[in-house]
């Protein structure tokens, strides 16, 4: 074998994989299509990532937390869901909870850049660059990958980590339900007179939701959804335009916002496979679940999955079994679709509850975020949720950068 494990893409989902099995002994490949400068130095995307506090724990782990600057990691201490121009909301905070924030906000190109940081540090972790994976083969034995370079790599397994559109996931013959929502993401991020004092919004206006999450000092990460027939209008915006915009929809709470970044639109596509393995293959990230944003399961999600599979790896590297066995990866497989399912349902009928503008929906909302507020039993579930001490979930909105 030329490795042990070939992993396809480099986003955060293939780097934190990686990155888990650095001690394990095994010879690993991590495969990405971007030339290495982009790797060694990500742009800024606009997707600020919201860390629930397992993945936290799981990062610390991995040895990429400490490589956070405090700025780059301001906590959210609470969270408030707002429906329509009502000033009612449902909270969420820490005031009876041993904690001291819900969770904390980290912008994709810093973990990004942490992870890259720390596989470069790891001896056997091979990156290869600028490539991309033209075919793939599988047997009883081992797994062939295919280069756009011509080379065949030879290994025990194969991981998928190659977005929520996945080609890998394909070649292996894993098929995906997807569901577009017919509505794009823009982010950016704004600076505003007012202190956050660190409260995280999800407003859902009549027609497009608003999310202001708090960063350092006096900005706040902006997730704007929208239909899609209007992305070129807030795309095409002028500054002082789209500060305004901005402002009148979050009521003016924080008084002037203006534009500090650029403006991105990510189109809005939910993706869950049907199974996360097949013979000598995985798919880890988004190339298993792709999430709707609103309820922030993305890379959390995808954190947890990798740590599940690396952890079913580590056993067998420790008992002297085959790590690309089937009994391991559809173990794997269970363990993660009983979680990722249900998740991924629920938070597509959470969005299309939410952005039923009949008026019978929306009186329903009003219904809903009260009886939520005044039920103990209720809101402390999704309190577990949102601060998931000990397992995968999370109610702060934010987009998700896993790749």
């Amino acid at each position: 074998m030329d490795y042990d494990i070939v992993i396809v893409g480099a986003g955060p989902a293939g780097l934190s994989f990686a990155r888990s099995l650095a001690d394990s002994g095994l010879n690993i490949a991590l495969i990405e299509k971007q030339p290495e400068a982009q790797l060694a130095a990500p742009e800024f995307d606009g997707r600020d990532i919201a860390l629930t506090h397992l993945s936290v724990r799981i990062l610390k782990e991995l040895g990429i937390w400490a490589r956070f600057k405090a700025s780059d990691r301001p906590a959210i201490k609470e969270a408030r869901v707002l429906d329509g121009k009502s000033p009612y909301s449902l909270n969420f905070d820490v005031k009876k909870e041993p904690l001291e924030e819900l969770g904390y906000l980290v912008s994709n190109h810093v973990i990004r850049k942490a992870l890259f940081d720390e596989i470069r540090t790891i001896d056997n972790i091979s990156m290869l660059f600028d490539l991309a994976v033209t075919a793939l083969a599988t047997d009883n034995r081992m797994a062939s990958t295919t280069l756009s370079d011509g080379r065949v790599l030879k290994s025990r397994l194969v991981i998928a980590a190659d977005s929520r559109f996945s080609a890998l996931r394909r070649m292996a013959g894993i098929s995906a339900s997807m569901h577009d929502f017919g509505r794009v993401c823009i982010v950016c991020r704004m600076e505003h007179q007012r202190r956050h004092n660190s409260v995280a919004f999800e407003c859902f206006d009549y027609g497009r939701t608003l999310a202001v999450l708090p960063l350092s000092g006096h900005q706040s990460s902006i997730v704007l959804t929208a239909p899609m027939d209007q992305r070129d209008a807030f795309m095409n915006m002028d500054s002082d335009e789209f500060g305004r915009d901005i402002r009148q929809r979050f009521n003016s709470r924080y008084g002037e916002m203006t534009l500090t970044t650029r403006r991105f639109a990510y189109p809005l596509v939910g993706v869950h496979a049907t199974t996360f393995y097949a013979r000598r293959f995985a798919l880890v990230g988004d190339a298993a679940v792709g999430m709707h944003p609103v309820t922030a399961h993305g890379y959390n999600l995808g954190l947890s999955g990798a740590n599940i599979l690396a952890t079913e790896i580590t056993k067998a590297v420790a008992e002297e079994r085959d790590i690309g066995a089937s009994a391991l990866l559809e173990r794997y497989s269970r363990k993660h679709m009983r979680t990722t399912k249900p998740m991924y349902h629920g938070t597509n009928e959470i969005v299309k509850f939410f952005t039923d503008d009949r008026l019978p929906a929306r009186l329903a909302r009003k219904v809903a975020l009260r009886l939520a507020n005044n039920v103990p039993p209720l809101k402390n579930a999704i309190r577990r949720k949102l601060t998931q001490t000990a397992e995968v979930g999370g109610l702060v909105p934010s987009f998700s950068g896993s790749k």
